[in-house]
């Protein structure tokens, strides 16, 4: 019973839509009716600005730090599942008809918390990190930067941790980014993919 507890309690602290709240409280805009649609950073910022992007990049980084914070007071093993549903949260959030973003600032949020209240080791967020960014430095695409970084995370995790129950949950949201990226997958393999300008 405590366990559903801890995955509920990261479930909804991840389906806080702040793309949402953010822009319709400070800018009058439904991002969902613009660009990609999706309520996450890279939409917002695109939408919205750079400001309005950093602004919920940050937000939904912080709420899965928090939702494993709570719970790896509790419990310190089962602090990894909430992150995951934390995760599930952002990109199906009970709080936006389940339409949400697709985890890439979760994905970081997941990675910062889990170096701090599961690892106790910054490399955990560190390597992922500088894998995003020189992917990001080479492709130019957010999306690509992500799925590498998502994916370097969990290999990295394999080899370095001997809990299945830690090793299944990083496959899973690996997993579930890579999902939530299919369409973009899609646009990187026919070479459509939308690239950024300020790097």
């Amino acid at each position: 019973m405590n366990f559903l507890l801890y995955l509920g309690i990261g479930y909804l602290l991840g389906s806080i839509p702040f793309a949402l709240v953010i822009g319709k409280v400070f800018y009058k805009t439904d991002v969902r009716e613009h660009g990609s649609g999706n309520l996450g950073g890279t939409n917002t910022g695109r939408v919205l600005g750079k400001k309005a992007g950093l602004m919920v990049i940050i937000c939904d980084v912080l709420k899965v730090v928090l939702a494993v914070a709570i719970v790896s007071y509790f419990h310190k093993s089962a602090s990894i599942w909430a992150g995951l549903a934390a995760a599930i949260g952002h990109c199906y959030p009970i709080f936006a008809k389940f339409k949400g973003g697709k985890a890439v600032a979760t994905m970081f949020g997941f990675l910062i918390s889990t170096a701090i209240f599961t690892f106790s080791d910054i490399l955990y967020v560190l390597l992922p990190f500088l894998c995003f960014i020189i992917i990001l430095k080479i492709s130019k695409m957010v999306s690509l930067s992500s799925i590498c970084a998502a994916l370097f995370s969990s290999i990295y995790i394999s080899f370095m941790q001997q809990d299945m129950q830690i090793i299944i949950a990083s496959w899973l949201l690996t997993l579930l980014i890579l999902y939530r990226h299919k369409s973009n997958i899609k646009n990187i393999i026919q070479g459509n993919e939308r690239k950024i300008t300020w790097m």
